[in-house]
């Protein structure tokens, strides 16, 4: 634990932040010029060229607690069969030992990944969805290839003890996606706060509803710098026991339209429709902001404007995106 400003950080929830006379600018939703890391706008000495790596996590019961969610850049998350969640991880500034548990491709992955036009991993999946990955400009790394990377754990069972090494999936990076990955938000820089602060309103909570059995809650902690997440009331954890946080919540609202595709239990496969437009819900710093997200094109980042049009800031730090159906429920507290 480290206390700067009077403010304590605590390392297992602020993976990206690596040096001190930084942390009060991080935490303040500024960051001084210089590079930064372009998936989190934190101030970097040099940036090194390698690509953005984008792992697909599970969160069922049984998959919890996760390993390696802290760390990522970058967090989606998306409503699978069955009414769970899963994840999609992203990671670049930091690489952690282990990420997991690792599951299987969905139909809406290709267009959360292809604006980083770097490397997805996954355990399985549709052929038609590994395909469109492929044509979405993406290197598809999965378990049941062979590739090097994926291993089980002994401590659960399977399905749900994938786990994988993200710097031995690196290195498997071709030629042509090697390069690192462009800023898929706008952050705020020296001098600004993120929008939300700026023009926001003060919030302490985020509850949110994907589906019927899916309810997290995101709280700001003024101690930890940072969103915590709850899975409804139950605190989320990392495997070694950190809390799960971020710096930024993004909520997009979207639309979510059945398959023909079906899992096992004969559940239809949802897809969420990530090209378009529609209402955004963007929390940074104890405050949130309303806003619109347009994406015109599967290869194409998300775009957030706030009421006048203007670009939408978030805070340097890590950021979890929030797919909420429209059926679903976005409040604040």
């Amino acid at each position: 634990m480290l206390v700067v400003a009077g403010v304590v950080v605590w390392p297992a929830v602020k993976p990206h932040v690596s040096a001190l006379p930084f942390l009060d600018s991080v935490l303040a939703g500024t960051s001084p010029s210089g590079p930064t890391w372009p998936l989190t706008g934190v101030p970097a000495d040099t940036i090194p060229d390698r690509p953005a790596l984008a792992v697909k996590i599970e969160n069922s019961v049984a998959a919890r607690p996760q390993t390696g969610l802290n760390a990522a850049d970058m967090v989606w998350e998306q409503v699978v069969e069955g009414g769970i969640t899963r994840f999609v991880a992203v990671y670049h500034s930091t690489l952690p030992p282990e990420i997991g548990p690792v599951r299987s491709i969905r139909p809406m992955d290709p267009a959360i990944a292809a604006p980083l036009g770097g490397l997805l991993a996954f355990s399985g999946g549709v052929p038609a969805y590994v395909t469109a990955a492929q044509d979405a400009g993406l290197q598809v790394l999965t378990q049941d290839s062979g590739v090097d990377g994926f291993f089980r754990t002994t401590t659960r069972s399977a399905p749900h003890n994938v786990h994988a090494a993200p710097q031995t999936l690196l290195d498997q990076a071709d030629a042509t996606h090697r390069a690192s990955p462009g800023a898929q938000f706008d952050h705020a820089t020296t001098g600004q706060q993120p929008t939300a602060v700026d023009t926001g309103q003060q919030t302490t909570t985020l509850d949110l509803t994907l589906s019927g059995i899916s309810s997290p809650r995101w709280s700001w902690s003024a101690a930890y710098g940072r969103w915590l997440r709850a899975e409804g009331s139950t605190p989320a954890v990392e495997a070694d026991g950190a809390r799960i946080g971020a710096a930024n919540v993004v909520v997009l609202r979207v639309d979510v339209v059945q398959t023909e595709a079906r899992d096992p239990a004969g559940n239809p496969v949802p897809e969420t429709i990530l090209t378009g437009s529609g209402r955004a819900l963007v929390a940074s710093g104890g405050h949130t902001v309303e806003a619109t997200w347009s994406k015109p094109a599967v290869g194409d980042r998300v775009e957030l404007a706030d009421a006048d049009g203007d670009p939408v800031t978030l805070a340097p730090g890590t950021t979890w995106v929030e797919l909420v159906p429209h059926s679903g429920a976005v409040a604040t507290g």
